[in-house]
């Protein structure tokens, strides 16, 4: 009797200590989903702005190569007439030419720089560049905030097989996985190009 008493009395401690096992794998799976909705939705909005500053980007140098062909034909406009006024014996023929060729050279300049309306060549340019540097900086906190959602389904993963399998270990591995996940979104969030640097150094 006495036996089969402590037999009882260690299988309620038994189930006990798998109860507040269970509890605490199924708190430390909830705090991996949360942290795996915020990279998730960390890593969509850093996507769509790389999309946004790309398309941006895109559109400056086209704008940029539409300037640029327009400075080409009015300086090579301006040069040819230059070389009829320059032969031309009638001085009102050669004072129009004159002031056409001063008008097309004022508008080259004009579309190559233009800080009134940001919209010269020297603008564009700067304009363009600026939104490829943030397109590159939003897929890299993209990839970084993919990396850390990888790391959080693992560890997810990890942590529902020690309730399925009783494998401790299997719990504190996910623990270690959600820890290089939470890196990882930190990155992101405040050193995108760390992970970028550390590739190139590896190369």
């Amino acid at each position: 009797m006495a036996g089969t008493h402590e037999s009882l009395e260690q299988a309620e401690h038994a189930e006990h200590a798998s109860y507040g096992g269970n509890k605490k794998i199924a708190l430390l799976i909830a705090v991996l989903a949360l942290f795996l909705a915020f990279s998730e939705t960390l890593g969509k909005s850093a996507q769509t702005s790389a999309i946004t500053y790309n398309v941006a980007s895109n559109d400056l140098w086209a704008f940029f190569q539409a300037k640029t062909i327009r400075i080409t034909v009015l300086s090579t406009a301006a040069d040819q007439l230059q070389v009829v006024a320059d032969t031309t014996e009638n001085g009102a023929a050669k004072t129009a030419m004159a002031k056409a060729i001063d008008g097309w050279k004022k508008t080259a300049a004009r579309y190559n720089d233009e800080p009134e309306t940001n919209e010269g060549r020297k603008q564009l340019s700067a304009r363009a560049t600026e939104a490829e540097r943030n397109r590159n900086e939003a897929l890299a906190r993209y990839h970084n905030y993919e990396f850390a959602s990888a790391a959080f389904q693992i560890g997810i993963v990890l942590a529902s097989a020690e309730v399925i399998t009783s494998i401790v270990a299997l719990g504190w591995l996910s623990g270690l996985v959600g820890v290089v996940g939470l890196g990882l979104m930190s990155l992101g969030l405040w050193a995108p190009h760390v992970l970028d640097l550390l590739t190139h150094a590896a190369h």
